[in-house]
């Protein structure tokens, strides 16, 4: 990343992660990935405090919250240290979660004359109060997040968010200026999402059609509606894979036991690096069917994930997904949120489909624009237009 000085000569920006961020995530290994791809000097500062915390909305255990609590609080003043003793350096990036962080290290960016770039990645209130609702908006708490966000927001000089639909969002609910917002992408670990090999692959129209979906179970995601799908599909001609857990378990699992489906499995969890073998075992893959107001904001990984390894996606219609793909390219087919009836009606014609779309080599014109490398380029051009004018 190359930023022009007053006197027309250039230099390279060093970048420094500082804080909690989560490693567990894809959004910041792709990020930290593609500015060093993109020739950016990454410096890290970071306390693990994340791992092997995979939601952290459904930690209920009181021990492990409380020993979590302190994990995190007692990992500031030794990040604050080692951050006054670093050299000299452009930008400190907060990465997700850094409601905190961004405020912690806010003071001392500035002391030390460095602009702060924070990926918030997503609006906390908003997942936590309105999307998930598992706090009532009267709730003291609500007010509490919106209070923090709205703080960690004038903390930074620069907000991320994954879409240019979530930014707006943002930028209007904490009334902040157009020039304090950007986006960039989730983007996918093509390492660990190949497409698939089609040397390998055979037409088998005798076998059922296999529908894979894999997430978090989460309003946004709409799992409610795959069942509902499932419920009333044929039986003997697709087979269903579901793999994930989380908030609407309880749900899912009364939907079944009140209309078993026989042709249905349930995996409650994979190892990450295994995705892509039931990704590529999949005939069609699903995305997500909330109808949430945050699941028309969002794309999520496995929408990525699924392009990467060049197979059909299914997923809801919305402002954010059309910011990426267009749903005339081939494999890609959207439905309204939370319809399972429209749902059905797209599998059934995937299942029509299927030969003809095994052959092809889909998402091609897509792969470029979600790799780490075009990811870390987006940041550059975001940094550079956000902050380039101003006074390093």
């Amino acid at each position: 990343m190359r930023l022009r000085t007053e006197n027309s000569t250039e230099k390279i920006i060093k970048v420094l992660f500082w804080g909690t961020y989560d490693i567990g995530k894809p959004r910041t290994r792709i990020l930290l990935q593609g500015l060093v791809e993109n020739g950016v000097e990454v410096i890290e500062c970071h306390a693990d405090v994340w791992s092997e915390v995979e939601d952290k909305s459904q930690v209920s255990n009181s021990l492990a919250k409380l020993r979590l609590l302190f994990k995190w609080i007692l990992s500031y003043p030794k990040l604050i240290i080692r951050y006054l003793q670093l050299p000299v350096h452009d930008i400190v990036f907060v990465g997700y979660m850094g409601h905190m962080d961004v405020l912690i290290i806010s003071p001392f960016a500035k002391l030390r004359g460095v602009k702060l770039v924070w990926d918030a990645f997503l609006c906390l209130y908003d997942t936590v109060v309105e999307d998930r609702r598992l706090v009532s908006p009267r709730n003291p708490i609500a007010y509490l997040l919106y209070v923090w966000e709205w703080l960690a927001s004038r903390a930074a000089d620069l907000i991320l968010l994954d879409t240019a639909t979530h930014a707006e969002f943002f930028r209007q609910k904490y009334n902040l200026p157009l020039s304090k917002t950007g986006y960039v992408f989730v983007g996918v670990e093509p390492d660990l999402f190949p497409q698939a090999d089609r040397a390998s692959i055979t037409l088998l129209e005798e076998r059922p059609l296999r529908v894979l979906f894999y997430g978090q179970f989460i309003p946004l995601h709409g799992i409610d509606t795959i069942i509902r799908t499932a419920q009333l599909a044929d039986t003997t001609s697709i087979e269903w894979t579901i793999i994930g857990k989380g908030q609407e378990g309880n749900k899912i699992q009364a939907m079944l036991d009140d209309h078993p489906i026989p042709n249905l499995k349930w995996i409650p969890w994979v190892r990450y690096e295994e995705l892509v073998k039931w990704i590529h075992e999949a005939d069609v893959c699903l995305g997500i069917f909330g109808d949430t107001e945050k699941a028309g904001r969002v794309i999520p990984n496995k929408v990525f994930q699924i392009l990467a390894s060049g197979k059909p996606l299914i997923t809801r219609d919305s402002l954010a997904i059309r910011e990426l793909i267009d749903p005339e390219m081939p494999g890609i087919f959207m439905v309204p949120p939370a319809d399972h009836k429209a749902l059905l009606e797209i599998i059934d014609l995937v299942k029509e489909m299927r030969n003809i779309l095994t052959t092809q080599e889909l998402h091609k014109e897509i792969l470029d624009k979600i790799t780490p490398a075009s990811i870390g380029r987006a940041l550059v051009e975001i940094i550079d237009d956000h902050l380039a004018t101003s006074s390093y």
